[in-house]
């Protein structure tokens, strides 16, 4: 199993990371396909290699194509939606709050899979990248469609979780060199 893997790569001093990611993955209450469709976005949110080795083929095997992709889409779509609208948050000026986007963003009204899940994997990577304002919208969307708090920050938990752990193998991985 690819969790047992990147559990045991978890050092010693970083045990907690280790704990946290067998509970939030092997332990979570979400459906399956929330679960793995928000541990895939979040490993590819990462960017640690490692992470995303490891978790992507028990991602796919858990997914049905259409989540699989979706959940893909939403690490894409994301990672340019926070870098935008992080900045035109972050920018003094609040006239870039006005302005049109005019950036393609199809794939949100039509992600091929439910949009619960898909907003739910969204937020999570948001989470990830740090843009508040693309985690208000998103977790005002999810609230609205009925999805309850603890779901919510079960998604969070997931995001910070993985990230952690990228975070921790890939500096080990250059101090080893």
């Amino acid at each position: 199993m690819a969790l047992d893997e990147l559990k045991a790569a978890v050092p010693d001093f970083a045990k907690d990371l280790k704990l946290n990611l067998g509970s939030v993955i092997g332990n979570s209450e979400l459906p399956q396909q929330q679960l793995w469709g928000t541990v895939l976005a979040c490993a590819i949110a990462s960017r640690s290699p490692k992470v995303l080795k490891e978790l992507e083929p028990e991602a796919q095997a858990n997914l049905k194509p259409e989540a699989y992709q979706a959940a893909k889409a939403a690490a894409a779509i994301m990672a340019m939606n926070n870098v935008f609208y992080r900045t035109r948050h972050l920018l003094s000026d609040p006239e870039y709050g006005t302005m049109r986007a005019g950036l393609r963003m199809n794939v949100i009204g039509n992600p091929g899979v439910d949009k619960v899940d898909f907003e739910l994997w969204s937020l999570a990577v948001s989470a990830i990248n740090g843009c508040g304002q693309c985690l208000d919208s998103h977790e005002q969307v999810l609230r609205k469609a009925g999805v309850d708090r603890e779901t919510i920050q079960e998604a969070v938990k997931i995001a910070a979780v993985i990230q952690a752990v990228g975070v921790t193998l890939d500096a080990e991985a250059v101090l080893a060199e």
